[in-house]
């Protein structure tokens, strides 16, 4: 049985949810009669036209933010506005990912490697993830189970490293893989009912992964709505001892 079935009401934050998986995951939990509220930020709602018009259809259940992981003081404002309405959350899932962006795109060698860029990297994909672990604590301090889940991925894996390249992708999900295996340790001291996880999502078919999809194989470019699917499955058969491990989307453990 999933931990969602044992409470009543769900209430639950998507971080990243104007567009591809995080715009997924809003959906698919609009839909599920289980879930009472979904929060769902976004950098800038001027641009999430898709969440804006769902937010219209469901008024009661759905919260828009406006928050910018990169931006501490956006992560404590939309906090503290989420704990007007609610004093805990059941499932966070955090979507906010950066793989390229007008000047910045994977670097081939170590010709390429730039340090603003790799300061861009990890700015987005591991320090904005531990931020929102250091605020959202106090919404996980519940007896009720609870997920906070990040998306990673496997070419964060250290020991999966095979090919090299894509130095400041690679090297930031390393490190949000480590930051959040930490703050796992913290919140179970503080927080013992609650499960942190980093998930590595597949090749999904959003704008992040559109320009690198040449090589992929079509059985396994995922749709949002499949890499959705999947990934709700390993977070709702996650166990108690599965705080603080790395899991691919078919529910294997990655290496670090």
């Amino acid at each position: 049985m999933s931990f969602i079935d044992e409470i009543n009401p769900v209430n639950v934050l998507i971080v990243g949810a104007s567009q591809g998986i995080g715009l997924g995951f809003v959906k698919k939990l609009l839909q599920d009669d289980r879930i009472a509220k979904v929060y769902a930020t976004s950098r800038q709602p001027e641009s999430a036209s898709h969440l804006v018009a769902l937010a219209g259809e469901y008024s009661e259940r759905l919260i828009c933010l406006e928050m910018d992981i990169t931006d501490e003081l956006q992560i404590i404002e939309a906090v503290q506005k989420t704990r007007t309405q609610v004093d805990k959350l059941h499932l966070v899932v955090n979507c906010v990912g950066l793989l390229h962006e007008n000047n910045l795109q994977p670097e081939k060698s170590l010709r390429q490697i730039n340090s603003e860029n790799l300061l861009r990297y990890f700015q987005i994909n591991s320090i904005g993830a531990v931020l929102l672990a250091k605020h959202l604590l106090p919404l996980f301090r519940h007896q009720e189970r609870s997920v906070f889940a990040t998306i990673s991925a496997k070419l964060g894996s250290i020991g999966d490293n095979q090919l090299g390249g894509w130095y400041g992708y690679r090297a930031s999900k390393a490190a949000l893989n480590m930051l959040m295996r930490t703050a796992a340790i913290e919140y179970k001291r503080s927080c013992p009912k609650a499960l942190i996880v980093t998930l590595h999502p597949g090749t999904t078919d959003t704008r992040l992964s559109r320009p690198f999809q040449g090589n992929v194989s079509a059985e396994k470019l995922f749709s949002v709505e499949r890499t959705v699917t999947q990934l709700l499955t390993v977070i709702e058969q996650l166990q108690e001892g599965d705080s603080g491990q790395f899991f691919s989307w078919d529910g294997s453990r990655l290496p670090w």
